[in-house]
């Protein structure tokens, strides 16, 4: 049955679950929850939307054979640095409290007085604001329900990128 899925068809399913996802953190948790995005959450965010945007060029473009691997391949490049950053992000969560890192400036500051390298190599750290656990669903944090969303992603990129395709 999963072979006869066409590539178009998990494409969509790709960037399906990065809108959902994005809608998700955006209109739920951001909109009715009032929970502020740390740096790491935005970091996230990002390679969801980057995992989501090849997806959307490989629908669009409906490639064969080598292609359909290419944009697999990248779709789980993205989804695998997500995973790293979600990873560090429940890191930060369960350290002990002694061992947090001091809350940092916004991402908003940093990045309007700081150079960029300079910035991302902070966001990449993570703060204290990083290691509070604002909300829970199931008992998995936030970044934990992101952790397992980017696996379950690279599972299908390379599910996608390793399949034998009907000739």
């Amino acid at each position: 049955m999963l072979r006869s899925l066409s590539p178009r068809l998990v494409f969509a399913g790709l960037l399906l679950l990065a809108i959902t996802s994005m809608l998700f953190a955006r209109l739920y948790l951001q909109e009715i929850l009032e929970l502020e995005a740390c740096p790491l959450c935005m970091t996230q965010r990002v390679f969801v939307v980057a995992w989501g945007i090849i997806a959307l060029i490989a629908l669009l473009h409906g490639p064969r054979g080598r292609g359909n691997r290419v944009y697999a391949a990248l779709c789980a490049l993205a989804a695998m640095a997500g995973a790293a950053v979600a990873g560090r992000h429940v890191w930060l969560q369960h350290l002990p409290p002694e061992q947090v890192p001091a809350c940092g400036p916004s991402l908003e500051y940093m990045l309007e007085t700081l150079p960029f390298s300079d910035t991302l190599s902070i966001v990449l750290m993570g703060d204290g604001n990083c290691a509070e656990t604002m909300w829970t669903f199931m008992g998995l944090s936030i970044p934990e329900q992101t952790l397992a969303l980017f696996v379950v992603a690279t599972a299908i990129c390379l599910w996608q990128m390793l399949r034998k395709y009907p000739d």
